[in-house]
């Protein structure tokens, strides 16, 4: 049997992690490895090594989580565990299992799918695992990790094998447990339903022989007896603080356990009412585990399973309970109290029976009612109630007085629904929520114990729950980045105590912070009225910029309205005091003297002379003018509160204020995205009713696609989608085109296509009540209809005038059959989910989607999102390109300014572009009227352009309508009839050549008319720009009824939802590019920007969803939020995890085919596009290198590898070295700069080869710097170059590139060429990057293949690996060997072109020592100012002035 741990630690401390040369060196649990499994002659699996090799040695060391990575690292469970497990497994073997399963959810890498090649196995392991998580002998610390397994099952279920293990414990068959038959069927009488339930898992037991009898009585009893060992773990009383550890831990993770139950409707539906027969939270709440003020985490986790067992949804119907319905439920509590009161305790409880319910609500007022009771008195009562009052014999619990009390009083107070709980949170920070133990908790998580926040789950139980968690969680991470900045500041300001003044003076410097005066109060405005809190508070603070630098002083300057700075009192510390014990231990607060922390906005910046300075300011006028001066207001409840505790004696807060702190503005919109969230989580926003039950996780996944939505159009006109009859037949494989009758058997676009067909309403409702298993169907079963063909139509495209700009742009793109299925998804209603793998033109089906929808419903608005302002920009491009009118596209947000348009799309410039056009068509007016004869100013406003409309453009046109229908008439005849030849005599070409029939004249008439109909319709659009007279209601007016399609990010629509809200926008369809990069609550929040109509309900019809979940995820800072809340959840992930129809694009036109061949195997079927076998330039080699593409092994440059100079700012100099002397050696072959860009996994490394780029290459002609950049890969997803150096930096251990989401990133931005430098040995050993590094080391050289003789671009083939025509092939030896080479081709290239006289000499390259210098020399390595970054987080950057050392050849 398992033995407790010999000696205690804390559970799964990390302690370090393996490096690669460990986990393959001396190690004894890798000597034990290399013996068993990593050997080519693996020795027959003898049982008992597990325990001597492995379980006794983690055993030993209290499973150190060191150990657990080397073992999971050596593949410890898909190479000997599992393939090795049988019922006859010994219990040792299993803990393993549950181990290895525990390491790889933390280390975010578990897939469940390992464990399908053998269901049955699993079943026994799960239920093993089930058995000894009861098993009283097995360790606490055992157990413990047990249940983490169990844990990380209920966070699976989107795994069919691990749903239906789980599903068995939380079913109906559990309230056999509860306290009585009569609370049973208190139950069952109020939802009837729930009783055939019932009655079906007796039948279900009865049918069942012994052994199947035995396995449901387990699965029903499981749980109950997991909650009363649980309970008497509670109130143990431990041998020594090591058993009290154990215990704690435990049950910590056990309470995680029944949070996840409760937090999800299929595992909370029956849970909830066991728990709270059980008074599992009364039994916490009393315990000493709970009252020990030391355990501040256990009281958390109590904290959120109190939530979820009252939080306000009707278990069984699932539905939503709004503050009446909940208050109405509480009454209904209530009521029952004083029925039993008057019955059975009318002498003592009478007051309490004729109370009101506000007033019993209250605990302080009930217990004082129930204190009138005797011990044996609140006994009767909790068994009147039909609440437990036994538990079986041997749970150990106090069920005294208190304890019944407690039971009572926690039933019936009134509790606090999340609506509530979200108002009552602050979204600004002070010193005190800053600073929360609660929050500072979340910063040394390490996986080893849970915290007491809600997670993001596969499911939610309501909408509003969805809110709740993700405002929580936001909110927590806004908190980290803030405290994380305000500390960097502090710790660079450096505060000291000057003596014998004890003043704090600062002896550092943070271009980010300045020391400040105290601000002062300007004005203090009255409450509103029904407030207590100032209206508003507005200070002034002045600003001394002298000792800035130009660049520091515009940035402070760069500051908008409404940005957010902190106001900080700091109070230095005491140097002598640092070495102190108390010092050491003290928070960061304490440490640099944060004694208080304000919040203000700005209002405005003025200079010395109160000028308010804006964005725009010309420096010149600023040069000499260093004194600001900024107006902010002040957060008015806590001035409100400072001012009370002002009169109360304590300091004024704002005396001592001397530190102000800014941070960039990207990061610093926190604020207005909080409060989008927290106002939506107190509106009963809906979602649409053919969404809702679909994004909650519970209803058919497929009952949001388009073929299952009853109202969607019977035919759409798919314009230029299809460039020809063939495209057409092609898009639709399996099916039969059936053109119109009568028509040939292929027709011209553009056309006109019927629906696919799909399932009736009827059918629909007939699959979901078809006779079969009583378990909730995922998927109904939907009777096909036999009909395999698509009715196509065509039509001639009208003509829209003589002018070129009346031609309509035209699609070029032969679109696939895959990009074809998602076009005809996002064009109808409903929810659409598009997979795009790299280079397979998921903009391109976007911006189709979006031409189609423009055309196909004109009354119609679509909202376009994107995470980036790049990829925004992006598409956006795109859209102008295509048939759409300039005057119906509007960007918003300030990334506008980026867009590669000559128009500008802003609101602005969308205003602007309308008075424009006014002028342009007032004109064209009154050319029409001087050309029909007619006097008077009719060009003057848009209403008299109207009136000359109505009284002579239209019965001109009637006139000769009635002449047209007054009989046959001749091309020549029609053409001197025409009213406006003479308006039209400027065409380009003529308009009714001789060569014309009737009929082509009459439909170049109709053509003409048509564009001055175009002209009034615009004018008409234009007029109320004429009447509004200021900007904001043009804009205003522009946004809510002109624009048809608008674009922003999704920061910007959650920073704007309640303006954009306000002002009546409505849109049909949502377009979101990135998804799979965008957090849930950010990719919600775009769904909310309207207001329900009065039915209800939103005017959404469709969801386009465009992204690839085996790319980058969204990026989290805080540690916790993203492994323990899955923070970095974005919906388009976990609508696939849910099942939801995705239309995957399967055929990529952008790299090579052996280059996309390195990530092509993490999608299904991708294959490559015919272009890539007929362009040149994927058939033509790489001038100068042997192969398309190469990992190049770079060992330890003057001794070192990796390293780390600051906190997650890693670097590897001679890996840097390499790239640049790849790029100077490709430059030198004539590739040109912009096609080439360098990436790298880490900013630290960025900022080193930047430097060294700088050093050697920027001002030298020979190279220049990279045309794409030097960037680092997550800020790189989405962008691509021909030619790609990628440097992978760690040599130590492979960091997070062992998530293969961004491998997969950086492995696809290279069209033509890729040349990747790394550590093959990291790299090759790890599990989940083995498939892609055995592609890419494919039978190849690690070492760097030059050819010689040839320049860019060559004539040789892609593949012929050994160079001809005189081609001689060189091996790299290494980064020395290369630099050496380049140096000498930098000096032949030099004479050569001094001898041919067209450059006498290169700047900084004149003698061979300042070549060499040039090349290869002395500037190597990070200087002052260069971004840190994260492991996790590339992206952050703070300031640093490390230099590495520099290389010399």
């Amino acid at each position: 049997m398992v033995q407790p741990a010999s000696t205690f630690q804390t559970i799964g401390v990390d302690d370090g992690r393996p490096t690669v040369s460990e986990i393959q060196g001396a190690d004894p649990l890798a000597q034990s490895a290399k013996k068993l499994w990593l050997n080519d002659k693996n020795p027959k699996f003898k049982p008992h090594v597990v325990k001597t090799d492995f379980y006794d040695v983690l055993e030993k060391e209290g499973f150190r989580y060191r150990s657990l990575l080397v073992l999971e690292q050596l593949q410890f469970l898909e190479k000997y565990l599992w393939p090795n497990f049988s019922d006859e497994a010994t219990n040792f073997h299993v803990i393993c299992i549950a181990l290895m399963v525990n390491v790889k959810r933390r280390e975010s890498l578990l897939n469940w799918d390992l464990f399908n090649s053998d269901p049955a196995s699993f079943s026994e392991l799960f239920r093993r695992i089930l058995s000894m998580c009861i098993d009283g002998s097995i360790s606490l610390t055992v157990r413990s990790h047990l249940t983490t397994f169990i844990v990380s099952a209920y966070q699976s279920l989107d795994n069919a094998l691990v749903r239906k293990e789980c599903a068995a414990l939380v079913s109906i068959s559990i309230w056999h447990n509860l306290s009585s038959e009569q609370a049973r069927n208190l139950r069952l009488d109020k939802y009837p339903q729930l009783r055939k339930t019932w009655r079906a898992s007796l039948k279900r037991y009865e049918a069942a022989d012994e052994a199947g009898k035995a396995k449901l009585r387990f699965e029903r009893s499981w749980l109950y007896q997991m909650v009363l060992d649980f309970i008497s773990l509670l109130y143990k009383e431990a041998e020594d603080p090591a058993e009290t550890q154990h215990i704690l831990a435990y049950c910590e993770r056990f309470i995680e356990l029944l949070t996840d139950l409760l937090s999800q409707l299929p595992t909370r539906r029956h849970v909830n009412y066991l728990l709270q027969d059980l008074h599992v939270l009364t039994a916490i709440k009393l315990s000493p585990l709970y009252k020990n003020p030391v355990n501040g985490l256990f009281r958390d986790l109590h904290s959120l399973v109190y939530r979820f067992v009252n939080f306000s949804i009707d278990d069984h119907t699932a539905i939503s309970l709004n503050q009446e319905d909940w208050h109405q439920v509480h009454c209904t509590v209530l009521a029952r109290l004083q029925r039993v009161c008057i019955k059975h305790f009318k002498d003592t409880l009478t007051i309490l029976a004729l109370s009101n319910y506000g007033s019993i609500s209250q605990r302080d007022e009930l217990s004082t009612h129930l204190a009138l009771l005797n011990d044996d008195q609140v006994r009767e009562l909790c068994q009147q109630l039909d609440l437990r009052t036994s538990y079986p014999k041997g749970v150990t619990i106090n069920l005294d007085r208190e304890f019944f009390i407690e039971v009572l009083l926690s039933l019936h107070e009134k509790k606090q629904n999340y609506q509530e709980e979200a108002a009552g949170l602050t979204i600004l920070p002070n010193e005190a929520n800053l600073f929360d133990e609660t929050l500072l908790r979340h910063e040394t998580y390490d996986g080893s114990r849970p915290l007491g926040l809600p997670k993001l789950n596969l499911q939610y139980l309501t909408v509003g729950d969805f809110l709740w968690r993700s405002f929580i969680l936001y909110r927590c991470e806004t908190f980290f980045g803030i405290r994380s900045d305000l500390e960097e500041a502090l710790k660079r300001l450096q505060p000291k105590l000057l003596y014998p003044s004890m003043q704090t003076n600062f002896t550092g410097f943070s271009k980010m912070a300045l020391v400040i005066e105290k601000p002062a109060i300007l004005e203090v405005a009255p409450p509103r009225v029904g407030g207590d809190k100032p209206a508003y508070v507005r200070a002034e603070i002045n600003l001394d910029t002298n000792r800035l630098s130009d660049d520091v002083r515009r940035d402070w300057d760069s500051l908008r309205p409404d940005d957010v700075v902190f106001l900080l009192a700091v109070r230095g510390f005491d140097e002598a005091d640092t070495m102190s014990s108390k010092r050491a231990n003290a928070t960061f607060a304490d440490k640099y003297g944060l004694k208080a922390l304000r919040t203000a906005e700005i209002v405005q910046i003025l200079d010395k002379d109160g000028r308010v300075i804006r964005a725009e300011e010309q420096m010149s006028r600023l040069a000499n003018n260093r004194k600001r001066r900024i107006h902010v207001k002040l957060d008015p409840s806590m001035y409100r509160q400072d001012e009370e505790n002002t009169k109360n004696g304590k300091p004024d807060i704002y005396e001592s204020i001397n530190v102000i702190v800014r941070r960039k503005g990207r990061e610093n919109n926190f604020k207005p995205v909080l409060e989008s969230i927290q106002q939506l989580t107190q509106s009963d926003v809906p979602m649409p009713t053919w969404l809702q039950d679909v994004f909650l996780g519970y209803a058919d996944p497929a009952g949001a696609h388009y073929k299952n939505i009853p109202n969607r159009p019977a035919e759409l006109d798919f314009r230029d989608t299809f460039v020809d009859w063939t495209h057409l037949v092609e898009s639709f494989p399996g099916r039969v085109i059936k053109p119109p009758p009568g028509a040939e058997s292929s027709i011209q676009p553009p056309y006109i296509v019927s629906n696919i067909p799909s399932a009736l309403p009827g059918q629909l409702k007939k699959a979901a009540n078809a006779k079969g298993t009583k378990k909730r169907r995922r998927e109904p079963e939907i009777e096909p209809i036999d009909d395999n063909t698509v009715d196509v139509r065509t039509y001639k495209l009208p003509n829209m005038g003589p002018y070129p700009v009346d031609k309509p742009r035209q699609n070029q793109i032969k679109f696939t059959p895959a990009q074809v299925e998602a076009i005809v998804s996002g064009t109808n209603p409903g929810l659409t989910v598009i997979i795009g793998p790299p280079g397979t033109g998921k903009t391109d089906v976007a911006t189709q989607i979006i031409s189609n929808l423009y055309h196909n419903f004109p009354m119609q608005r679509t909202l376009l999102i994107a995470h980036s302002n790049q990829a925004l920009n992006q598409l956006f491009q795109k859209i102008t390109a295509l048939d759409i009118d300039e005057r119906h596209l509007l960007r918003l947000g300030h990334g506008e300014e980026d867009l590669k348009s000559d128009t500008n799309y802003s609101k602005q410039g969308r205003v602007e572009s309308f008075m424009d056009n006014r002028s342009r068509l007032l004109a064209e007016v009154d050319r029409l009227a001087t050309c029909l004869g007619a006097p008077g100013a009719h060009g003057d406003t848009c209403e008299t352009a109207d009136y000359f409309n109505m009284v002579w453009i239209k019965p001109a046109w009637e006139r000769f309508e009635q002449f047209l229908q007054s009989g046959k008439k001749s091309a020549k005849e029609i053409h001197e009839a025409y009213p406006f030849n003479h308006y039209f005599s400027n065409a380009p070409s003529e308009m009714f050549p001789a060569s014309l029939s009737s009929e082509e004249a009459v439909e170049v008439a109709m053509g003409g008319w048509r564009h001055i109909k175009k002209i009034f319709s615009e004018l008409e659009d234009i007029r109320p720009f004429e009447l509004l007279r200021t900007a904001r209601d043009r804009q205003n007016y522009l946004l809510a009824k002109e624009a048809r399609v608008v674009a922003m990010t999704s920061t910007h629509a959650a920073m704007r939802r309640q303006e954009i809200a306000k002002l009546g926008f409505v849109y049909e369809n949502v377009v979101m590019e990135e998804a799979a990069q965008i957090t849930e609550i950010e990719t919600f929040i775009p769904f909310a920007l309207q207001n329900p109509t009065s039915e209800g309900e939103l005017p959404l019809q469709r969801i386009i969803l465009l992204g690839d979940h085996h790319q980058n995820s969204p990026i989290i800072q805080n540690l916790a939020l993203r492994q323990h809340a899955n923070l970095e959840q974005s919906l388009f992930a976990r609508f696939v995890r849910l099942g939801v129809p995705t239309v995957a694009l399967d055929q990529q036109g952008r790299a090579r085919p052996c280059i996309a061949a390195l990530y092509s195997w993490r999608y299904r079927n991708l294959g490559n596009l015919p272009l890539l076998e007929t362009q040149s330039e994927y058939s033509t080699a790489n001038a100068g290198f042997r192969h398309e593409y190469q990992f190049i092994n770079v060992d330890d440059f003057k001794g070192a590898g990796e390293t780390c100079p600051q906190s997650h700012f890693y670097q590897n100099l001679g890996e840097a070295e390499y790239a640049v002397a790849i790029y100077q050696y490709m430059r030198l072959l004539g590739y040109p700069r912009e096609k080439i860009t360098v990436l790298t996994t880490y900013v630290g490394q960025r900022a080193l080869i930047k430097d060294i780029l700088h050093r050697r290459c920027a001002r030298n002609p020979l190279f220049g710097l990279p045309g794409g950049g030097v960037g680092t890969v997550d800020k790189y997803q989405g962008e691509q170059n021909d030619y790609v150096i990628l440097s992978l930096v760690r040599t130590a251990r492979p960091g997070y590139l062992r998530d293969m989401r961004r491998m997969t990133v950086a492995l696809s931005r290279a069209r033509l060429g890729l040349y990747v430098l790394g550590r093959r040995s990291v790299f090759e050993s790890c599990y989940e990057l083995s498939e892609a590094f055995s592609r890419l080391i494919a039978s190849r050289s690690t070492k760097l293949e030059l050819v010689v003789g040839e320049m860019w671009p060559t004539t040789r083939k892609a593949g012929e690996e050994d160079p001809k025509e005189g081609g001689q092939t060189v091996m790299m030896e290494d980064v020395a060997h290369l630099g050496q080479y380049v140096y000498e081709m930098t000096v032949t290239a030099v004479e050569r072109w001094k001898q041919q006289g067209g450059m006498p000499a290169v700047a900084g390259v004149g003698t061979p020592g300042e070549m060499k210098m040039a090349v290869g020399g002395t500037g190597g390595g990070g200087a002052g100012g260069y971004e840190e970054g994260q492991e996790e987080e590339p992206e952050t950057e703070p300031e640093m002035d490390a230099e590495p050392e520099a290389m010399e050849f």
